[in-house]
Parts: structure tokens; sequence; C-alpha cells
């Protein structure tokens, strides 16, 4: 990592990974505090559990229109901006009185967070070439599994000296600083085919942007059905780990103690792929990253599933945590190669909009079969499904591979109609 300073090519990467990485640290102490605020308010597990359909929630009400803006502003100055009104947002929850208005700024805070994702993608895709941006995802990869560690110990530390409170205004510094070294980094021109922001939005333009969307989907059926794919493996993981609490608590019989002993041998496989795949991304192809990654994570899911002692459930965690690294490096790079920055913004919305209304109808199934079956029935149910999904997703992106040649062709050749 300290050599990427020393290469000319690599000192703005290195600054953009800076800042991300500052911001994801925040984000995690972020996390841990709400909760505590929220439970200390409340004493409810329900309204904490109301925290988590919010992100969603804010997902469906941003990129059905987000996307719009995104592919026609400057995204560096966007992001800025996205940061800045977070560092605000959250720097007033503490003056919260009510739960209600509690939801209320996480809610605008998860609208701006979702926007802030496809602009950074677009950005990082204008930025870094393409020769660079296997190596870019994966020195990301090991910058999030770093925050995923070191965020949670730092909020421990913060609530033994003070309160919750004091973690929330450190994650309103973080998102202040990510919003300063993101003003350092070059403000990318539009090319002249690029599209501008109209003086007004409208529904019309918003219609005209979704059928751009679905023209390129089906012009591009296997690039997006890999993008599909992927993202409902995520969909499965996030509705597999709703229940993880209480098939730890009540089919392993695991105290406080030990979860949250398995949690962290969770976060070492995190690290650990991450500094794996960092050495030896450059001999993966994208394929075997992203197929072969998301096959991994779900063995992993089905060995915790089937597990009935710690020992079981723990060599699952580590599996599905180590090949998680390896997934998302082939995703973000997937995504970067093949979806144009032209209509990367509305495309990576409105598929994250998909995504994020799956994640609550399949959430809501889960947890209600959990309560009238059993969980480990249910989750061993859900981790097969997802093992199937993998299965698929591994087959079509080394199809989607062998036609990679033509394909990136088509899409440096010929951009979509704007």
């Amino acid at each position: 990592m300290k050599g990427i300073w020393k290469d000319k090519e690599w000192r703005e990467p290195a600054v953009l990974l800076t800042g991300i990485g500052i911001a994801n640290f925040g984000a995690w102490v972020y996390l841990i505090a709400l909760n505590l605020i929220v439970l200390d308010m409340t004493g409810s597990a329900l309204a904490v559990a109301g925290l988590y359909i919010v992100k969603p929630a804010a997902t469906l009400l941003t990129n059905f229109w987000s996307g719009n803006v995104i592919d026609r502003v400057d995204q560096r100055n966007l992001m800025i901006t996205l940061d800045l009104l977070r560092a605000v947002l959250i720097a007033c929850l503490p003056f919260a009185s009510t739960l209600w208005l509690i939801y209320v700024f996480v809610l605008l805070i998860n609208m701006a967070g979702s926007m802030f994702e496809p602009a950074s993608m677009t950005y990082i895709t204008k930025l870094i070439p393409e020769k660079n941006r296997q190596r870019f995802n994966a020195f990301r990869s090991l910058i999030d599994s770093g925050a995923f560690l070191i965020g949670p110990a730092v909020a421990g530390v913060l609530f033994m000296m003070g309160t919750p409170v004091t973690a929330i205004y450190l994650n309103a510094v973080a998102l202040l600083v990510s919003a300063i070294i993101l003003s350092f980094m070059p403000k990318l021109e539009q090319k002249k085919g690029d599209v501008k922001l109209p003086e007004r939005m409208s529904w019309e333009i918003v219609r005209a942007d979704w059928r751009i969307v679905i023209a390129f989907s089906k012009r591009y059926v296997l690039v997006m059905t890999v993008f599909f794919l992927f993202s409902c493996m995520m969909v499965m993981a996030t509705a597999i780990d709703s229940q993880e609490a209480t098939f730890s608590k009540r089919v392993l019989g695991l105290t406080d103690g030990e979860y949250g002993f398995l949690v962290s041998i969770a976060g070492s496989g995190i690290i650990v792929g991450a500094i794996v795949n960092t050495v030896f991304t450059k001999k993966l192809t994208v394929a075997a990253l992203i197929g072969g990654g998301s096959v991994m994570v779900s063995i992993g899911y089905l060995v915790y599933a089937f597990s009935s002692s710690f020992a079981g459930a723990a060599t699952g965690f580590f599996i599905l945590a180590f090949s998680l690294a390896f997934a998302n490096t082939g995703f973000h790079t997937f995504t970067q190669n093949h979806i144009p920055v032209d209509v990367m913004g509305r495309t990576v919305s409105v598929y994250s909009l998909l995504e994020a209304l799956l994640i609550i109808i399949t959430t809501a199934i889960i947890g209600v079969a959990s309560e009238l079956i059993s969980v480990q029935p249910v989750v061993v149910a859900s981790t097969a499904v997802m093992f199937g999904i993998s299965l698929l997703l591994l087959a079509v992106s080394f199809k989607q591979s062998k036609e990679s040649d033509a394909a990136e062709f088509a899409l440096e050749g010929e951009r979509p109609s704007i």
C-alpha cells in the first residue's frame, strides 16, 4: 500500500482511498452508536430493527430519480456536497428528542448515502484507468475491511470514555474530513456527448432515463444479468443476516460473549481475505473473482446454516467473510469495465432500487417464516437458494467473459442514445 504513494499514477487514487476509508470508519462508529441511542431511548428491539428498514426505504425514495442527477452533474462536487450534508444531519442527531425525529434524520442521511454510492462509482470509473481498476478495488476492499474491524473497536473505547453521542459526533467529523479530502481530487471534465442537467427536472425526463436503462439492459443482457444476479446474492445475504442473532442464540445456544466472538471471527476473515486478494488480484480474472468468490460466500453460509456448534458456525463465518473480499472486488471491477460512465449513475441507481425492494420483501418473508416454522430450516432453505444463485452467477459470468472482447469493443465504440 505504501508503494502507491510513490507512484505518480496512483497518488490521486491513494488520496481517494484515504477519503473513502475515513468515511467508512466513521460509518461503523455511527451505526453502533445509533443502535445504542435508540435502544437506550426506547428499550425496544423493534425500534432498533426499524433503523434497518429505513435504509432500503431511503433507497426506494431516492434511486428512481437520483441517477438522472448523478449522470448530469460533476460527480466530485456532488460527492463533496453529500458528505457535507450527511455531516450536518448526523451532527443534528443528538438533538432529536423523539424516535420518529431520529427516523427522519436517519432517512435523510441514508437518502444522501444512496446517492453517494453510484456517484462515487461513476467518478472512480472516470478517474481510474481500466488496467488499474482491479487493483484499486482490491485496495478498497482492504480499507473497507479495516474500517469494519477498527470502527467497532473505536466505538467501544468511546462508549467506555463517554457516551454514544461522542461517537455520533466523530462520524460527523469523519465525513467533514472526507469532504475536505475529496476537494483535493481533480474535477474531471465532461465529454462533449455527456448529458447536462436540465433547468427543470420532470417526470418526462425520469421516464425517458428509465427507458434508456431498460434499453441498455436489453442490449447488453449478459452484462446486466451478471449485475442483477450479484445483487440477488446480496439480497439473500442481507435477509439471512437479519436472522443471525436469533440463529446464534436459539439454535447454537451462544451467550452474548460467544456471539460477539463469532462476529469478530467474521471480521478476521474479511481482513485476511482482503489482504490475500490484494496480493493475488492481478493473477485472477474478474469472472473468477465475482463468480468463484460468490460461490465460496454461499458455501460459507451453507456451512453456517447446517452447523450445530460454535466451531461449525465460526468456520462458515470465516469462509464467507474471507470470500466476500474477492466477490466485491470482482463486482466493482466488472461494473466499472462494462457499464459506460454516460449511463452508470442511472443504471446503478435503478438496479439498487430493485435490490432494496427485494431486500424488504425477502427479509420480511424470512422473518415471518422463522416465526411460523423455526429458524434453522428457514436459514438452510435460504442459503440453498443463495447457493443456486451463486452457481448461476458463476456460469453466466464466465460465459460473459468469453464474449468480453467483442462486448468491450461495442461498449467503447458505441454510446447509448441519451
